[in-house]
């Protein structure tokens, strides 16, 4: 018995009541961080309880009602999470996707993805694109900015190639096949000759295409070997984003992968335009004729939106 009232008074984690069932229930998940328990210098409170914002200053956890505690616990825990007290998560990338994102990077999936991602790079292993390419996407197009979606599936897994737009490459990379029929393509619809030595489609990105592809990391080499990490939920929840925050989109969805996300699409909101992919083994299938970056400003127009200049390297 007196074992008990000792626990009752030294253990933070357990509630002063005479219920025995309730005085075994924890007051916060095993999962938050020990540092926000620390004593402040000179004060009463913890810190965690001075996050919580007790209606009383100062009062201890022991004098709060269990049922009143839990209740606010369960509020506060969600301001906590998105002021990144309790996930810690610091993603570095543009300002207004990172508002529009940040409690997307609270989950447990985005820390676990994060985490693998490190282990993957201490373990030797060619991660592309580089670190700071691979929100690059996000980057160049401000949440507020986006007029266009262009959905990919990965990142190339050459050396060089990825840079975090999807179809595209650095200049100097020589552009691959998919890349090759986008430009055949262009040049059907449009007139646009492209450089082929210049493969490079920042251009895009800078005039509000969200050049997106459902993995942003890939291993060298290895096709989709980042797919189930973490990146489709990631991804999914920015087109889940982008249709319920937004309207008169056009979504470029270019083969059967990407066709399968228009689930995730509001289409009362925002414009669908799907083909085949532009893969050498199924260009000849619906890509080649589609008209898609006529169609696509056709559609900018009508809503009011400045069209895409669709020459990546105007002379």
């Amino acid at each position: 018995m007196g074992g008990e009232k000792q626990k009752e008074k030294s253990d933070p984690d357990w509630i002063r009541t005479n219920d025995l069932q309730l005085r075994r229930l924890p007051l916060y998940p095993t999962e938050l961080p020990d540092l926000i328990f620390r004593k402040r210098k000179n004060k009463n409170c913890c810190d965690f309880a001075k996050l919580l914002k007790f209606p009383e200053k100062g009062k201890s956890f022991c004098n709060v009602s269990p049922i009143n505690l839990r209740h606010q616990f369960n509020n506060n825990l969600v301001r906590l999470q998105r002021k990144k007290f309790v996930t810690g998560m610091n993603v570095k990338i543009e300002e207004s996707w990172n508002r529009a994102l940040n409690a997307e990077f609270g989950e447990p999936y985005f820390r676990i993805l994060t985490e693998t991602l490190k282990a993957e790079k201490a373990a030797g292993k060619q991660i592309y694109p580089p670190g700071n390419l691979i929100f690059n996407a996000f980057n160049r197009t401000p949440f507020n900015k986006v007029k266009v979606v262009l959905l990919g599936q990965d990142p190339y897994h050459g050396p060089g190639q990825a840079h975090g737009l999807c179809f595209s490459v650095p200049n100097g990379i020589k552009p691959p096949p998919s890349l090759m029929n986008i430009f055949k393509e262009l040049r059907s619809d449009l007139g646009i000759t492209v450089n082929m030595e210049k493969g490079d489609l920042s251009k895009w990105a800078d005039q509000g295409v969200l050049m997106l592809n459902a993995s942003l990391t890939v291993r060298d080499n290895e096709p989709n070997s980042h797919a189930n990490i973490g990146w489709a939920q990631f991804t999914d929840a920015v087109i889940k984003l982008m249709s319920d925050r937004t309207k008169g989109l056009v979504f470029l969805l270019w083969g059967r992968f990407a066709q399968e996300k228009r689930t995730l699409i509001d289409g009362s909101k925002h414009h669908l335009l799907m083909a085949a992919h532009p893969s050498p083994f199924s260009a000849d299938k619906g890509f080649f004729g589609c008209r898609h970056f006529s169609k696509t400003n056709e559609l900018l127009i009508r809503e009011g939106r400045d069209p895409i200049d669709w020459n990546p390297d105007p002379a």
